[in-house]
């Protein structure tokens, strides 16, 4: 491949793109992202680049592709859904996503197990594993903050890597903190996507077991991770949602009538 990064960042569109995949595409696009990720390990250790800083900057060069839909073209995508009830049925996407990504990486590695000579190939197949789920978990989180009206400014490289930083603390973005953006590739942030991305991927390194148990484990971990991961964001967007515009005149009207004597 001429460019392997451009491919991995549309592979990963693809494969975190809105709609159903048929399971034999979903496998073909995961196959095709294990080989570019490939070419670029091989840079990566050439250079001298450790499996850490290449994931984080990996994934900080694809993040900006990650397609995110606002409000109302998620409520058109999911049958005119808003408020709670839409931020369900994007958790319970997502984690069918991050299961069937898990299960289809899963019986790749079993069918590596039980062949040793291909079983090389199985690190680039758990890293493609890896960054697709993680793509998957920073759209869910995004589109989270559309669902419950908590806007972050910027452009949209800015808005991916704010989202991203977001994933890797596992938490929602703070809107009445206007540097949280420009921060967000301080030292600090890439270390913990450093370090979210390397646990994301020793969770996958379950998958290499005999059989379909790592089909079964990688399946299971991943739908945890993702439902823990949406529990966490809408706890924290709850809180820092901005108030409806109602509330906010009522208060200023309350305000106004406490300073008028």
């Amino acid at each position: 491949m001429a460019d392997p990064d451009r491919e991995v960042g549309e592979l990963v569109g693809k494969l975190t793109g809105p709609g159903e995949l048929e399971p034999a595409e979903r496998r073909r696009l995961l196959g095709r992202l294990a080989q570019a990720l490939s070419a670029g390990a091989k840079r990566a250790r050439a250079t001298g680049a450790g499996r850490g800083r290449w994931l984080a900057d990996v994934f900080l060069n694809i993040a900006p592709r990650i397609p995110i839909r606002d409000l109302h073209t998620l409520s058109d995508h999911h049958h005119g859904l808003t408020g709670e009830e839409l931020a369900d049925d994007l958790v319970r996407t997502a984690q069918k996503a991050t299961m069937t990504v898990g299960a289809i990486g899963g019986a790749l590695a079993a069918a590596e197990f039980a062949a040793p000579p291909l079983l090389l190939s199985a690190p680039a197949q758990l890293v493609a594993e890896t960054i697709v789920v993680a793509a998957i978990e920073v759209k869910l989180l995004a589109e989270l903050h559309e669902v419950y009206g908590v806007h972050v400014h910027g452009t949209g490289a800015q808005r991916a890597v704010a989202f991203t930083a977001a994933w890797a603390k596992q938490r929602g973005i703070d809107p009445l903190t206007p540097a949280s953006v420009s921060l967000a590739l301080g030292a600090a942030t890439k270390t913990a996507l450093r370090n979210r991305l390397l646990r994301t991927l020793g969770r996958h390194l379950t998958t290499l077991g005999p059989f379909l148990t790592g089909a079964v484990a990688g399946g299971a971990l991943n739908r945890i991770a993702t439902k823990k991961l949406g529990e966490a964001v809408r706890d924290d967007l709850r809180v820092k949602r901005p108030l409806p515009a109602a509330e906010q005149r009522e208060i200023g009207h309350r305000k106004h009538d406490e300073l008028d004597p």
